[in-house]
């Protein structure tokens, strides 16, 4: 399988992320051209993308989950948005373009990724709303976003990893941190994914363990990538985790062991598919991308 499914999935979903924002000249302009800014600066779409993979492995309807498939990709920019705060990691570049805060200053910055945050609710309720799927289905899918998203999943996640900064690495520490700011909304993608295609209990269980392992995997590579990844790339300058300090795997295991554990994720998250009887090949190759790819 090639990557052509992911070239249409990601148009799909900007057409649709176009369609559900508020019109960039909606007043005050400013606040609605920030978060277009950087919802619009190149993502790889990751998290939808997942999300509509897992619809799909379930046998239902990718087209009707893409509004809900949009939350995910606003809450994740939302993050990203945030995460590059002076007061954060203090980053300059994000996908090869100055971050949000250097073009629009910090308090639009921080008003852009609430506006992003708040806007992925209104989304899913209006999937109830307009009786695209049944409102208690919906509230199951706010309530999974939600988790992850909050002060025990995604917030707790980065509030770790600040406090970690300038000690020494961990293994309990960091693998907290990255299960939660990162593969807590990587796992949740892949379980909304699920609970929008009315998955039975068996296969939700399958969902949760491949996305806690792909969500890993994504995670140790973003680490590996910080350090012998090409800036051209990535989008931002390489060696940001050494700058800041950061708990990453390479600091606590070195490049070669953090590798092999990124590759043992990915096999785990492809056994867990063998428990799904729909179409796998998406999140299979998802998967085994993860530890190859370059950005």
């Amino acid at each position: 399988m090639s990557e052509t499914f992911m070239n249409d999935y990601r148009q799909k979903i900007d057409d649709c992320l176009k369609n559900l924002l508020p019109d960039a000249a909606t007043y005050p302009p400013e606040i609605h051209q920030a978060m277009r800014y950087s919802l619009f600066a190149g993502g790889k779409r990751l998290r939808p993308i997942l999300c509509l993979s897992a619809v799909k492995a379930c046998g239902d309807d990718v087209v009707k989950a893409l509004p809900a498939s949009c939350a995910l990709e606003a809450i994740h920019t939302y993050s990203l948005i945030h995460d590059d705060l002076p007061g954060m990691d203090n980053d300059d570049y994000r996908r090869g373009k100055p971050t949000n805060h250097k073009v629009f200053g910090e308090g639009l910055a921080i008003l852009a990724g609430d506006g992003l945050l708040t806007l992925a609710f209104e989304w899913l309720s209006d999937l109830a709303e307009k009786e695209y799927y049944p409102a208690e289905q919906i509230v199951k899918v706010i309530k999974r976003l939600a988790f992850a998203s909050g002060v025990l999943g995604m917030v707790g996640g980065q509030s770790a990893d600040l406090l970690a900064e300038n000690k020494t690495p961990d293994e309990n520490v960091l693998r907290y941190i990255h299960s939660h700011k990162t593969g807590a909304l990587i796992s949740a993608s892949v379980e909304i994914g699920g609970l929008l295609a009315n998955a039975n209990e068996q296969e939700m269980t399958a969902l949760r363990i491949y996305g806690e392992h792909v969500g890993l995997a994504y995670q140790i590579t973003d680490d590996i990538l910080d350090i012998i990844g090409d800036a051209d790339k990535i989008g931002k300058p390489i060696g940001s985790d050494l700058k800041n300090h950061k708990a990453t795997f390479p600091a606590l295991f070195g490049i070669n062991q953090s590798q092999e554990i990124a590759r043992e994720a990915v096999l785990k998250a492809l056994a867990a598919l063998e428990n799904l009887s729909g179409a796998t090949e998406e999140l299979r190759y998802l998967a085994q991308s993860l530890v190859e790819r370059e950005a």
